[in-house]
C-alpha cells in the first residue's frame, strides 16, 4: 500500500502537510516525500525504511513555506515526481499497482519517449503516470486517460498552481476523502489525518471520481463510476483504527469481526482462559471477541515500538522475521498453564506466526493455543495493490498446504469453496503445521457482514481469485 495527503490553504500549510502525511505512515515502507508551492516550488524525498517520516523531514518543514502541497508515504517508488509539459509544471503522487507497467513504458519508448526516474531496473510508476496524464489536453482529460489506460489501480494527486487535482482509482480500490476547515481543503487516504489538524470530513470520493481542491472548496470535475471494488484488507489489516472508509470505521469493523468468532465459539462451548490479539492489528478483533463472550482480554505479548517497525516493512524475509520476533516481548506469567485464544488479522506466510506459537509452547508453557484469523485463507497474491506483491503465491501458507495435500498444479479455486471437504483439509493442514489447538478462519460472508458494505462493492480477490472486477 501507500498513503497520500494534499492540501490547499489561504495561509501557510506546511505544518498541516507534514503531520497529515505522517498520519499515513502505517501504510508505507520505503520512501516519504513532499512537494510544496510557495514563493518557489520545492520537493524533498527521503528513505523511511529505517527512520521515521518526522525525523527525516523536520529540517525541510522548518525551512519551507507554502500555501499548497502534496505528500506521500510510499512502499515502492520515490515520490513525488515533478513534471514539466504542455500542461505546465506540476508534481504528482500515486497510490496503487500498475500491472501493465512494462507494456505501457515500452509503448512510450517505441515512440521516442524516455524515462529519467527508475525504481531498481524498472520505470518509476509515478513517472509513467505523469507521462500518461501529459497525453491529455488538460489535467482532467489526462487523468481520464490514465483511468482508462492502466491495468491494476491508481489513485493520484496532482499539485498545480490552480490547486490539487485528486483522482480516485476507477474501481475505488484505494480510498480518497476530502476534508475541510476554514480557508483550507485537504485530501487524504486516511481520515485519521483530519481530526488533530482541525479538518472534518466533507466527502468520500466515489470510484473513478476526479476533482480539484482549492482553499475554499472542492469541485467535482468527473462523476463517480457505478462500480466499486474497494480493498477489504483496509479494514481487516492495513487501516488505522481511527480511520473510516466509505463511512465505515476500522476499529468498529474489527470489533464486529471478533464478535462473530466469539458468538460461534460460545455456541460450540470452546473453553479458554483468556483472549488476546496479535498486536496491533489483531487487537480490535480480540476486544470484540472478548466482549461477546465476556471472557478476559489480556496482553501476553507487549510490542516494543521505539526501534522496531511493523514487521511487513523490511523488504527481506530474514529481516521481517527478526523484526517480528524482537518487537514482541512475552509475559510468561499470563501464558504458563493457560488456554489462550489469539485473534489475528490474517495468516499470510505463517512463518512469523509459527515462531510466535512455538515460543508460547516452548518458552512459556502454554497449555493450548487457538487462532481466529479475521479473514478467509489467502490463496492469491494481490494483483491490484502492492500487498503481498513481493511474495509468490506458493509462499502463502494456504498454497503450501494445498501443495502438501494435492501436489503442484492443484485446482486452487476448489479450495476456496468454504463448504467443501478440500477447504476443511487445507485448514486442518495449516492448523497442524502451526501447532494450533484449533484454527477457524473467518468466512467470507461473515467478513463482509463485519465490514457492513454489500459484497459487490468489495474486492475479495486474494481469498477467492475473483477477477470479475476487471
Amino acid at each position: 500500500m501507500s498513503g497520500i495527503f494534499g492540501i490547499v490553504s489561504k495561509e501557510d500549510c506546511i505544518e498541516d502537510l507534514f503531520y497529515g502525511t505522517d498520519y499515513n505512515f502505517h501504510l508505507g515502507t520505503v520512501f516519504g516525500g513532499m512537494a510544496v508551492i510557495g514563493d518557489e516550488a520545492k520537493r524533498e524525498i527521503h528513505s523511511i525504511s529505517s527512520h521515521s517520516f518526522r525525523s527525516r523531514f523536520e529540517d525541510f518543514v522548518r525551512g519551507t513555506q507554502g500555501n499548497s502541497g502534496i505528500g506521500v508515504i510510499s512502499d515502492y517508488e520515490e515520490q513525488p515526481v515533478r513534471m514539466c509539459s504542455h500542461l505546465g509544471q506540476y508534481s504528482l503522487v500515486h497510490v496503487g499497482k500498475i500491472t501493465n507497467l512494462e507494456n505501457l513504458a515500452e509503448k512510450f519508448r517505441s515512440k521516442g519517449g524516455h524515462f529519467s526516474e527508475m525504481t531498481g531496473n524498472r520505470v518509476n510508476p509515478t513517472e509513467l503516470v505523469g507521462a500518461i496524464i501529459n497525453q491529455g489536453k488538460n489535467y482532467l482529460e489526462g487523468l481520464e486517460i490514465l483511468q482508462n489506460t492502466i491495468e491494476g489501480s491508481s489513485s493520484v494527486m496532482v499539485l498545480t498552481m490552480d490547486g490539487v487535482y485528486v483522482s480516485r482509482d476507477k474501481l475505488g480500490r484505494t480510498p480518497l476523502v476530502i476534508g475541510k476547515k476554514q480557508n483550507a481543503r485537504a485530501a487524504t487516504s486516511e481520515t485519521c489525518a483530519f481530526p488533530n489538524l482541525g479538518f472534518s470530513v466533507e466527502k468520500f470520493l466515489g470510484p473513478g471520481e476526479i476533482g480539484i481542491i482549492t482553499e475554499n472548496k472542492y469541485d467535482m470535475l468527473k462523476a463517480q463510476e457505478d462500480k466499486m471494488q474497494i480493498c477489504s484488507f483496509l479494514w481487516v489489516y492495513y487501516g488505522f483504527p481511527a480511520s473510516d472508509y466509505e463511512g465505515v470505521n476500522v476499529e468498529e469493523m474489527r470489533n464486529r469481526s471478533g464478535a462473530i468468532h466469539g458468538k460461534i465459539d460460545e455456541k460450540e462451548k470452546l473453553k479458554i482462559d483468556f483472549v488476546a490479539g496479535i498486536p496491533d492489528s489483531g487487537t480490535g478483533h480480540a476486544i470484540g471477541y472478548a466482549n461477546e463472550r465476556r471472557i478476559p482480554y489480556k496482553r501476553p505479548f507487549v510490542k516494543y515500538t521505539p526501534t522496531w517497525p511493523r514487521s511487513f516493512m523490511p523488504q527481506v524475509q530474514d529481516a521481517r522475521e527478526l523484526v517480528a520476533r524482537m518487537k514482541l516481548i512475552t509475559i510468561k506469567s499470563f501464558i504458563e498453564g493457560n488456554r489462550l485464544l489469539f485473534c489475528e488479522d490474517s495468516i499470510v506466510r505463517g512463518t512469523q506466526l509459527k515462531d510466535t506459537i512455538n515460543r508460547l509452547y516452548d518458552e512459556c508453557n502454554a497449555k493450548e493455543v487457538h487462532m481466529r484469523p479475521a479473514c478467509p485463507p489467502l490463496l492469491f497474491s494481490c494483483d491490484y495493490l502492492n500487498f503481498s506483491s513481493s511474495k509468490s503465491d506458493m509462499q502463502l501458507a494456504a498454497r503450501r498446504a494445498i501443495e502438501e495435500i494435492d501436489g503442484k498444479g492443484a485446482d486452487v479455486y476448489s479450495y476456496a469453496d468454504e463448504s467443501s471437504e478440500k477447504y476443511s483439509r487445507m485448514v486442518e493442514k495449516i492448523r497442524v503445521n502451526l501447532r494450533l489447538s484449533t484454527l477457524r478462519y473467518q468466512k467470507r460472508r461473515d467478513m463482509i457482514s463485519a465490514i457492513g458494505l454489500s459484497g459487490e462493492k468489495l474486492c475479495t480477490y486474494c481469498w477467492d481469485g475473483c477477477r470479475s472486477c476487471k
